[in-house]
């Protein structure tokens, strides 16, 4: 994905906004041509709900790219939309379903043997998300980064397209609604966001004291900006938390029964897992 797309800097934020705007519109056409084939005759059915989330989450996005980062403030909006509230909906709209349900059983079977790869299962754990977003922003703020930033576009494109990828990898590890079979437990996820708070929290706290930040802005849009960091990534992180309560179902513990096998050569109360969502 060409890192480009994602400009909203400076003289060449007018530019871009056309080829930007693609991205949340192909996004979203495709994710309504999918639901919409599941609705049919033929189809599974497919939730409202879900198309809804994901439908936020194109509008979130498009809004951060139509936004020109003109100061700080907006800037961190920017980087708000990007990185935490857009990715939200992306991945509330279960996508990876959506997808598995539509690609045929190869396709399907071959995405799986993907998600199951070590490498998969260590680049999509909670604390990796943690060390992109978080880290990321520590690194940005805190060091020369943002103020090259400033003169290339370029490496602001690159930075804008980290944001985004590292929230939907970060936000789809703690509550994303596709199985994996690897995903820690519930309160290890919570925990991990619990750090992500502390995380934004401490940086926001530094940026508004204008203590250590390497950021060439008037003390006035650093205070700014950090009150948008600090407040509107708790409500990000508070959404995120709650999506994750509203699906967690603790298992009480049982005490080891016979096995016994159903008709359909299943045994009761055993998970499918992810081949449940392939397409018949």
């Amino acid at each position: 994905m060409n890192a480009a797309l994602f400009s909203a800097h400076g003289p060449e934020h007018g530019a871009s906004v056309g080829p930007a705007l693609l991205v949340p519109l192909l996004a979203g056409w495709l994710y309504l041509a999918a639901a919409l084939r599941q609705r049919a005759p033929e189809g599974a059915g497919w939730s409202h709900w879900r198309t809804a989330a994901f439908a936020v989450g194109c509008a979130l996005l498009a809004t951060a790219l139509l936004l020109p980062a003109d100061g700080f403030t907006a800037h961190m909006w920017q980087h708000l939309l990007l990185g935490m509230l857009a990715p939200l909906g992306l991945v509330l709209g279960a996508p990876g379903i959506l997808a598995l349900r539509t690609v045929d059983r190869r396709a399907g079977r071959a995405a799986l043997r993907v998600l199951r790869h070590p490498a998969t299962r260590w680049l999509t754990h909670p604390i990796t998300g943690l060390l992109l977003t978080a880290g990321g922003l520590w690194l940005l703020y805190l060091t020369p980064l943002y103020r090259a930033t400033l003169s290339s576009p370029a490496l602001h494109d690159l930075v804008n397209l980290h944001f985004l990828l590292s929230g939907l990898l970060f936000t789809w590890s703690i509550a994303g609604p596709e199985p994996t079979g690897h995903r820690p437990r519930v309160p290890v996820r919570l925990v991990v966001l619990g750090a992500a708070v502390v995380a934004h929290a401490a940086l926001a706290q530094l940026m508004y004291a204008g203590l250590f930040v390497d950021v060439p802005a008037p003390p006035e849009q650093l205070r700014a900006g950090a009150t948008v960091m600090y407040y509107g990534g708790d409500l990000a992180e508070i959404l995120l938390a709650l999506t994750l309560l509203t699906t967690w179902r603790p298992q009480p513990r049982q005490r080891p029964t016979p096995v016994l096998r159903s008709s359909a050569g299943v045994q009761p109360g055993v998970k499918r897992g992810p081949l449940l969502y392939l397409r018949r």
